[in-house]
Protein backbone atom coordinates (compact mmCIF):
# COMPACT_ATOMS: atom_id res chain seq x y z
CA UNK A 1 0.00 0.00 0.00
CA UNK A 2 1.33 3.82 -0.44
CA UNK A 3 2.54 5.91 1.76
CA UNK A 4 0.09 8.56 3.22
CA UNK A 5 1.13 11.87 3.33
CA UNK A 6 0.19 11.25 7.20
CA UNK A 7 2.85 8.63 7.54
CA UNK A 8 5.49 10.21 6.11
CA UNK A 9 4.79 13.49 7.89
CA UNK A 10 5.12 11.03 11.49
CA UNK A 11 8.32 9.35 10.10
CA UNK A 12 11.11 10.80 12.23
CA UNK A 13 13.30 9.12 9.13
CA UNK A 14 11.14 11.44 6.42
CA UNK A 15 13.96 14.15 7.59
CA UNK A 16 16.68 12.45 6.11
CA UNK A 17 14.18 12.16 2.68
CA UNK A 18 14.03 15.41 3.14
CA UNK A 19 17.21 16.68 3.04
CA UNK A 20 18.45 14.03 0.14
CA UNK A 21 16.16 15.42 -1.56
CA UNK A 22 16.76 19.53 -1.21
CA UNK A 23 20.42 17.99 -2.73
CA UNK A 24 18.93 16.47 -5.56
CA UNK A 25 17.54 19.75 -6.57
CA UNK A 26 20.46 21.56 -5.78
CA UNK A 27 22.42 18.72 -7.94
CA UNK A 28 20.04 19.35 -10.57
CA UNK A 29 20.64 23.08 -10.56
CA UNK A 30 24.62 23.23 -10.15
CA UNK A 31 24.99 20.44 -13.58
CA UNK A 32 21.91 22.55 -15.26
CA UNK A 33 20.54 25.93 -13.98
CA UNK A 34 18.56 26.03 -17.27
CA UNK A 35 16.70 23.23 -16.58
CA UNK A 36 16.75 23.70 -12.90
CA UNK A 37 14.95 26.60 -13.36
CA UNK A 38 11.74 25.05 -13.80
CA UNK A 39 12.16 23.91 -10.28
CA UNK A 40 12.73 27.21 -9.33
CA UNK A 41 9.78 28.43 -8.63
CA UNK A 42 6.12 26.91 -8.26
CA UNK A 43 4.69 28.13 -11.59
CA UNK A 44 6.93 27.16 -13.67
CA UNK A 45 7.21 23.95 -12.06
CA UNK A 46 3.45 23.21 -12.01
CA UNK A 47 3.68 24.35 -15.79
CA UNK A 48 5.95 21.99 -16.53
CA UNK A 49 4.29 19.26 -15.09
CA UNK A 50 1.16 20.15 -17.02
CA UNK A 51 2.80 20.80 -20.62
CA UNK A 52 4.21 16.98 -19.93
CA UNK A 53 1.15 15.50 -18.91
CA UNK A 54 -0.84 16.94 -21.71
CA UNK A 55 1.71 15.37 -23.93
CA UNK A 56 1.21 11.94 -22.38
CA UNK A 57 -2.14 12.10 -22.15
CA UNK A 58 -3.88 14.04 -19.27
CA UNK A 59 -5.79 11.67 -17.37
CA UNK A 60 -9.73 11.69 -17.89
CA UNK A 61 -9.24 14.46 -20.31
CA UNK A 62 -10.43 12.92 -23.90
CA UNK A 63 -8.19 14.93 -26.04
CA UNK A 64 -4.35 14.08 -26.64
CA UNK A 65 -1.09 16.27 -27.89
CA UNK A 66 0.89 19.29 -26.45
CA UNK A 67 -0.11 22.43 -28.30
CA UNK A 68 -0.24 26.13 -27.23
CA UNK A 69 -3.82 26.48 -27.26
CA UNK A 70 -4.63 23.72 -25.17
CA UNK A 71 -1.48 24.54 -23.08
CA UNK A 72 -2.72 27.85 -22.45
CA UNK A 73 -6.58 27.10 -21.81
CA UNK A 74 -5.45 24.50 -19.18
CA UNK A 75 -2.55 26.61 -17.07
CA UNK A 76 -5.53 29.34 -17.31
CA UNK A 77 -8.98 27.08 -16.03
CA UNK A 78 -6.62 25.37 -13.31
CA UNK A 79 -5.35 28.67 -11.88
CA UNK A 80 -1.88 27.93 -12.43
CA UNK A 81 -1.00 30.88 -14.85
CA UNK A 82 -2.22 34.00 -17.29
CA UNK A 83 -2.65 33.81 -20.62
CA UNK A 84 0.48 35.70 -21.11
CA UNK A 85 2.83 33.76 -18.67
CA UNK A 86 1.69 30.58 -19.98
CA UNK A 87 2.50 31.30 -23.73
CA UNK A 88 5.53 32.90 -22.49
CA UNK A 89 6.52 30.11 -21.02
CA UNK A 90 5.77 27.59 -24.17
CA UNK A 91 8.11 30.00 -26.05
CA UNK A 92 10.99 29.97 -23.56
CA UNK A 93 10.74 25.89 -23.74
CA UNK A 94 11.12 26.05 -27.05
CA UNK A 95 13.78 28.85 -27.07
CA UNK A 96 15.92 26.79 -24.80
CA UNK A 97 14.98 23.35 -26.74
CA UNK A 98 12.85 21.11 -24.00
CA UNK A 99 10.14 21.69 -26.43
CA UNK A 100 10.03 20.99 -30.02
CA UNK A 101 7.01 21.13 -33.43
CA UNK A 102 5.99 17.63 -34.16
CA UNK A 103 3.25 16.49 -36.86
CA UNK A 104 0.26 15.98 -35.59
CA UNK A 105 -3.30 14.65 -36.42
CA UNK A 106 -4.39 18.18 -37.27
CA UNK A 107 -1.83 20.48 -39.97
CA UNK A 108 -3.48 23.60 -38.69
CA UNK A 109 -2.00 22.92 -35.17
CA UNK A 110 1.28 22.93 -34.33
CA UNK A 111 1.76 20.15 -32.04
CA UNK A 112 4.55 19.91 -30.06
CA UNK A 113 6.63 17.61 -27.87
CA UNK A 114 9.56 17.44 -25.47
CA UNK A 115 13.01 16.77 -26.34
CA UNK A 116 15.17 14.09 -25.07
CA UNK A 117 16.55 16.41 -22.79
CA UNK A 118 13.63 17.54 -20.76
CA UNK A 119 12.51 14.08 -20.72
CA UNK A 120 15.29 12.91 -19.50
CA UNK A 121 15.87 15.26 -16.70
CA UNK A 122 12.43 15.12 -15.55
CA UNK A 123 12.74 11.24 -15.15
CA UNK A 124 15.91 11.92 -13.32
CA UNK A 125 13.19 14.28 -11.27
CA UNK A 126 10.96 10.88 -10.96
CA UNK A 127 13.72 8.31 -10.10
CA UNK A 128 15.61 10.11 -7.59
CA UNK A 129 11.98 10.53 -5.60
CA UNK A 130 11.60 6.91 -6.34
CA UNK A 131 14.80 6.13 -4.55
CA UNK A 132 14.07 7.78 -1.62
CA UNK A 133 10.78 6.43 -1.23
CA UNK A 134 12.32 2.87 -1.82
CA UNK A 135 15.11 3.91 0.89
CA UNK A 136 12.40 4.12 3.59
CA UNK A 137 10.69 0.80 2.81
CA UNK A 138 13.35 -1.53 0.81
CA UNK A 139 11.27 -0.79 -2.24
CA UNK A 140 12.08 -1.36 -5.89
CA UNK A 141 10.04 1.28 -7.50
CA UNK A 142 13.26 2.90 -8.82
CA UNK A 143 14.81 -0.13 -10.49
CA UNK A 144 11.36 -0.63 -11.97
CA UNK A 145 10.91 2.70 -13.88
CA UNK A 146 14.53 2.68 -14.67
CA UNK A 147 14.23 -1.02 -16.65
CA UNK A 148 12.02 0.83 -19.04
CA UNK A 149 12.15 4.99 -18.38
CA UNK A 150 10.51 6.30 -21.19
CA UNK A 151 7.43 4.28 -20.88
CA UNK A 152 7.16 4.18 -17.33
CA UNK A 153 7.86 7.96 -17.01
CA UNK A 154 5.06 8.45 -19.84
CA UNK A 155 2.44 6.41 -17.61
CA UNK A 156 3.18 7.50 -13.94
CA UNK A 157 3.47 11.56 -14.92
CA UNK A 158 -0.02 12.05 -15.86
CA UNK A 159 -1.03 10.79 -12.78
CA UNK A 160 1.35 13.10 -10.71
CA UNK A 161 0.43 16.13 -12.05
CA UNK A 162 -3.27 15.69 -11.81
CA UNK A 163 -3.22 15.00 -8.18
CA UNK A 164 -0.11 17.70 -7.69
CA UNK A 165 -2.28 19.96 -9.72
CA UNK A 166 -5.38 19.20 -7.60
CA UNK A 167 -3.37 19.46 -4.43
CA UNK A 168 -3.88 21.85 -1.57
CA UNK A 169 -1.33 21.06 0.51
CA UNK A 170 1.08 20.79 -2.32
CA UNK A 171 0.00 23.72 -3.99
CA UNK A 172 -0.48 26.14 -0.87
CA UNK A 173 1.56 24.44 2.10
CA UNK A 174 2.20 27.78 4.46
CA UNK A 175 2.55 31.69 3.95
CA UNK A 176 6.21 31.13 4.61
CA UNK A 177 6.65 28.20 1.69
CA UNK A 178 4.49 30.34 -0.69
CA UNK A 179 6.56 33.31 -0.04
CA UNK A 180 9.89 31.16 -1.18
CA UNK A 181 8.37 29.13 -3.65
CA UNK A 182 6.45 31.87 -5.59
CA UNK A 183 9.69 34.22 -6.25
CA UNK A 184 11.81 33.77 -8.79
CA UNK A 185 14.76 31.42 -7.81
CA UNK A 186 13.04 31.24 -4.12
CA UNK A 187 12.67 27.18 -4.42
CA UNK A 188 16.25 26.46 -5.00
CA UNK A 189 17.00 29.45 -2.01
CA UNK A 190 14.44 27.59 0.33
CA UNK A 191 15.71 24.03 -0.42
CA UNK A 192 19.20 25.36 0.09
CA UNK A 193 18.16 26.73 3.57
CA UNK A 194 16.41 23.32 4.44
CA UNK A 195 19.27 21.82 3.24
CA UNK A 196 21.62 23.01 5.96
CA UNK A 197 19.53 21.23 8.68
CA UNK A 198 21.65 19.46 11.17
CA UNK A 199 18.68 18.34 12.56
CA UNK A 200 14.69 18.73 13.23
CA UNK A 201 13.89 18.15 16.77
CA UNK A 202 10.20 18.73 16.80
CA UNK A 203 9.69 20.50 20.16
CA UNK A 204 11.95 23.08 19.00
CA UNK A 205 11.36 26.53 17.96
CA UNK A 206 13.82 27.47 16.40
CA UNK A 207 16.45 25.16 14.70
CA UNK A 208 20.18 27.38 13.72
CA UNK A 209 22.03 26.03 11.12
CA UNK A 210 25.14 27.96 11.23
CA UNK A 211 26.27 31.32 9.35
CA UNK A 212 24.79 32.31 6.29
CA UNK A 213 26.75 33.56 3.96
CA UNK A 214 24.08 35.68 1.27
CA UNK A 215 27.05 36.49 -0.64
CA UNK A 216 27.62 32.72 -1.41
CA UNK A 217 23.50 32.34 -2.47
CA UNK A 218 23.46 34.99 -4.58
CA UNK A 219 26.48 33.29 -6.82
CA UNK A 220 25.27 29.73 -6.27
CA UNK A 221 21.92 31.11 -7.66
CA UNK A 222 22.09 33.75 -9.87
CA UNK A 223 19.51 35.95 -7.35
CA UNK A 224 20.11 39.30 -7.48
CA UNK A 225 21.40 41.16 -3.71
CA UNK A 226 17.86 43.14 -3.29
CA UNK A 227 15.97 40.32 -4.30
CA UNK A 228 17.50 38.18 -1.94
CA UNK A 229 17.10 40.72 0.53
CA UNK A 230 14.13 41.31 0.13
CA UNK A 231 12.79 37.23 0.35
CA UNK A 232 14.89 36.84 3.39
CA UNK A 233 13.39 40.34 5.27
CA UNK A 234 10.20 39.04 4.51
CA UNK A 235 10.63 36.11 6.04
CA UNK A 236 12.39 37.10 9.03
CA UNK A 237 8.93 39.74 9.10
CA UNK A 238 7.17 36.44 9.15
CA UNK A 239 9.38 35.23 12.45
CA UNK A 240 10.04 32.16 10.00
CA UNK A 241 13.96 32.93 9.54
CA UNK A 242 16.43 35.63 11.14
CA UNK A 243 20.15 35.96 12.63
CA UNK A 244 21.20 35.11 16.40
CA UNK A 245 22.41 38.25 16.76
CA UNK A 246 21.48 41.73 15.69
CA UNK A 247 22.48 43.20 11.71
CA UNK A 248 22.59 39.54 10.23
CA UNK A 249 24.67 38.25 12.40
CA UNK A 250 25.90 35.17 14.15
CA UNK A 251 23.96 31.90 13.12
CA UNK A 252 21.03 31.59 11.27
CA UNK A 253 17.92 29.74 12.18
CA UNK A 254 14.79 28.30 10.76
CA UNK A 255 11.38 28.70 12.65
CA UNK A 256 9.91 25.06 13.70
CA UNK A 257 6.42 26.97 11.76
CA UNK A 258 8.70 27.28 8.21
CA UNK A 259 10.16 23.72 8.56
CA UNK A 260 7.06 21.76 8.89
CA UNK A 261 5.79 23.46 6.12
CA UNK A 262 8.35 22.57 3.84
CA UNK A 263 8.05 18.99 5.88
CA UNK A 264 4.69 18.80 4.98
CA UNK A 265 4.39 19.57 1.74
CA UNK A 266 7.21 16.83 1.00
CA UNK A 267 4.95 14.23 2.66
CA UNK A 268 2.01 15.27 0.35
CA UNK A 269 4.15 15.52 -2.40
CA UNK A 270 5.79 11.75 -2.08
CA UNK A 271 2.59 10.02 -1.34
CA UNK A 272 1.34 11.56 -4.47
CA UNK A 273 4.90 10.07 -6.39
CA UNK A 274 4.20 7.04 -4.27
CA UNK A 275 0.22 6.60 -5.32
CA UNK A 276 1.30 7.44 -8.61
CA UNK A 277 4.09 4.55 -8.88
CA UNK A 278 1.80 1.98 -7.06
CA UNK A 279 -0.80 2.21 -9.81
CA UNK A 280 1.28 1.86 -12.58
CA UNK A 281 4.20 -0.25 -10.88
CA UNK A 282 2.03 -2.25 -9.14
CA UNK A 283 2.49 -2.64 -4.41
CA UNK A 284 6.23 -1.96 -3.54
CA UNK A 285 8.24 -4.94 -3.63
CA UNK A 286 9.76 -4.63 0.23
CA UNK A 287 12.57 -6.27 1.52
CA UNK A 288 12.25 -7.94 5.17
CA UNK A 289 14.32 -5.23 6.83
CA UNK A 290 13.48 -1.83 5.66
CA UNK A 291 16.86 0.70 4.02
CA UNK A 292 17.60 3.86 5.75
CA UNK A 293 17.88 6.86 3.83
CA UNK A 294 21.94 7.25 4.73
Amino acid sequence: MAFTAEKLAADDRFLAAILHCADQMLSIYRESPRIASIFAAQQRWLMAHAGFALHYGYPGDGKSGLYSGRFIDFAVRNDIASRNTAAAFMQEMLAYRFLRPVPGPDKRTRYLEPTETAEQHFTRWLVAHLMILDSLDGGERADKVSADPSAMTAAIQPRIARAIIGSEAVRNPGPTFNLFNWANTGGLVMDYLISRLPEFPRTAERVAVGPLSLREIREQFMISNTHLKRLLTQAAAMESVGWTAPSRKGDFWLSRRFILEYWNYQAAKFAIIDAAAEAVLGPAVREPQARRVS
